[in-house]
């Protein structure tokens, strides 16, 4: 029993369906404990009563075997789906447990299927990013993964990098010999293009990161121009305190809205001007902070009033901003126009009116997001995996020092810690410390 491991599968509280999940070698004897059935078919649903370890009836649900090795895990599984609810799973699990099997770690039923070369760690990754999607883009950048998308990026580069080392080694052992000239060439023209290749997709994990963990969006602009009227009105609700004192809101307010099928942070953030207020200036820089960390800014100027100093140093921090996307919202566009300055044409400007429409600025951040999302570009999904392939473009870039000073020995050596950082994304050599903190970080039951 000690290799067996359950946990309930779905998220707790009221719904149709829970599962709970038994993987391991005693996992076929305990479904027929449980079930009362002695002859259990493969890949079947069977409808069938639960009983607890006293014989008393738990529930009527449907019960799944699937035989090692054709399950997730690559061992024995079975699946019970009874009804949703706290009482009835955890009385399934509870009656589990008290038959020797042990509460599962979160994420061990995915580290098992690693263990047992059902999945590498790309699929498991993706797997467990796909349960937090914030986006219809992001689920189907994630599906590919699953599919081994990122898995051929790695072998492909693997290859190469293992071509070069060929190279490497035919020039050592034959050092006597008559090279062809263009084994150098060839080399280096391989380790160019793998560069490019990973620059390539780093860039584009960096930029489109928004699509995976959700795009924050903060808003700034000079205290009383209507950044917390805009917020409720995105959110559709009363979250920021609204009123006519400047100042009212002192420290950033952050919650989670759908534009389209985006799932995006929006941030509030207090107004910034200059302030001998204590309280006032923390939040200043906290707001300050939060827009060096947004995906998308949006800047909001109070359009029935003239431009002044406050207005000209939102611009003054616009300008440090312009690698990201900021967008320029007049409001209060129901009134007379009294703010004018041709500054504002350096950046993309709309008119919104928090009391009465904003739907032209939900519609420029649904196309904004929709365009970042466009495209089939290879992704890396995870700080772990960007980190790798920096690690092998480091270890590339200082292979080429000695590859020029025919310093073969060193060259083959970086060459090689390209190889294990490359390769790590997929099918790591690392300790059991390390997958047991990654898988760690999957839900519960996963």
């Amino acid at each position: 029993m000690n290799n067996s491991i359950v946990a309930i599968a779905t998220a707790y509280g009221v719904s149709s369906i829970s599962i709970i999940r038994v993987s391991g070698g005693a996992s076929l004897s305990i479904a027929k404990k449980i079930s009362k059935l002695n002859d259990i078919t493969p890949r079947y649903a069977h409808l069938t009563s639960l009983y607890n370890a006293t014989d008393n009836l738990i529930d009527k649900a449907i019960m799944i075997y699937f035989s090692s090795p054709n399950s997730f895990t690559g061992e024995d599984i079975v699946e019970f789906q009874c009804h949703g609810g706290m009482i009835v799973a955890q009385e399934i699990l509870d009656t589990i447990i008290s038959y020797g099997v042990r509460l599962a770690q979160p994420g061990e039923f995915s580290k098992r299927a690693f263990l047992n070369g059902k999945i590498d760690l790309s699929e498991a990754e993706a797997i467990s990013k796909l349960i937090e999607a914030k986006s219809v883009d992001a689920a189907k950048i994630l599906a590919k993964q699953m599919k081994g998308e990122l898995r051929e990026f790695v072998d492909i580069s693997r290859e190469a990098l293992l071509k070069s080392l060929a190279y490497s080694e035919v020039i050592i052992d034959y050092s006597e010999e008559d090279i062809p000239d263009d084994i150098m060439n060839n080399i280096v023209t391989q380790l160019d293009g793998l560069i490019k290749q990973i620059e390539k997709i780093v860039d584009a994990s960096h930029r489109r990161r928004g699509l995976i963990e959700g795009f924050k969006v903060a808003i700034i602009g000079k205290p009383n121009v209507g950044k917390s009227s805009l917020l409720n009105a995105l959110l559709s609700y009363d979250r920021a305190i609204v009123s006519e004192i400047a100042g009212t809101t002192r420290d950033t307010i952050e919650e989670q809205v759908r534009i389209g099928s985006h799932i995006i942070r929006l941030v509030d953030t207090a107004g910034i001007r200059e302030s001998e207020d204590t309280i006032e200036k923390i939040g200043i820089e906290r707001s300050l902070s939060s827009v060096e960390d947004a995906d998308v800014i949006i800047a909001l100027f109070d359009s029935s009033r003239p431009f002044d100093s406050e207005d000209e140093k939102i611009f003054s921090i616009l300008e440090l901003l312009k690698d990201k996307h900021i967008i320029v919202a007049l409001n209060k566009s129901d009134l007379d126009r009294n703010f004018i300055i041709d500054r504002r044409n350096d950046f993309d400007t709309i008119e919104v009116s928090a009391k009465k429409s904003f739907l032209n600025l939900t519609n420029k951040l649904q196309e904004l997001f929709n365009n970042i999302g466009e495209g089939d570009e290879l992704m890396l999904i995870s700080a772990r995996q960007i980190e790798a392939v920096n690690e092998a473009k480091r270890a590339i870039l200082e292979s080429k020092v000695p590859l020029f000073k025919g310093e073969l020995e060193f060259f083959s050596y970086h060459l090689q810690e390209a190889v294990r950082s490359i390769s790590s994304i997929s099918k790591p050599y690392d300790s059991e410390e390390i997958l047991d903190k990654m898988f760690g970080e999957f839900c519960l039951g996963k």
